[in-house]
Parts: C-alpha cells; structure tokens; sequence
C-alpha cells in the first residue's frame, strides 16, 4: 500500500506542525475522490494508506525540516466555508492529521 502525499502552504503546514489544525482540506471534486475513494465518482468505500506525508512545499528529498509523517487516521466529508475555497459553502475531504501525542510519566512516579 502507498502512502499519501500532501504538499502545503507554509502556514497550514506549520499550524500541523504546532499541534493547531487537526484537519488538512481537500475539494471534493473528481480529482480528489478518484484519490480517496475506491471507485471514483460512484464509489462509497474510502482508500486506506499506509500513511500521511506532508511537505511544506516541494523540499528536496532529504530536508526533513519541511517533512511530516503521519498514520492514516482517514477522512470525513464536510461542508465549510474557508478564504482558500472562496466565500460561498464548499463540500471537502477532511482529512484527519491530528498529533498522537505519546503518553509521557508524570514526575516522581517511577514504573
């Protein structure tokens, strides 16, 4: 299986990044369903991945610095009204980024 790969704004990606947008959007047009969803237009099924990479731009291959991996947490369909998509309601994929954030030990308490 492959993973996804999304190439941001430098604003959204740093937002990611920081912990502050849990959520990447995509149009929901022929373009990106035919990405998500097994069977296009007409399908209902979503696309699972092996995982997420998010790039701030196009970074060469080794700039780590503007590089996230993340696993597949799939997406959601939803109506938003966003600057980047115009004034009027758009029908996106939200597409699930959040940080899993490893449970760390409180202080004093040994295991």
């Amino acid at each position: 299986m492959a993973k996804l790969h999304l190439a941001l704004k430098a604003e959204y990606f740093d937002a990611i990044r920081d912990g502050t947008k849990p959520e990447e959007y995509r149009l929901a047009n022929a373009f990106w369903k035919k990405r998500l969803i097994i069977g296009g237009e007409r399908g209902v099924l979503h696309r699972s991945f092996d995982g997420i990479v998010l790039t701030k731009g196009y970074p060469k291959r080794d700039d780590q610095s503007r590089r996230i991996e993340l696993p597949w947490r799939g997406f959601t369909r939803k109506t938003i009204t966003h600057p980047h998509f115009g004034p009027n309601p758009v029908e996106v994929f939200a597409i699930d980024v959040s940080a899993i954030k490893e449970p760390t030990a409180e202080a004093g308490v040994s295991v």
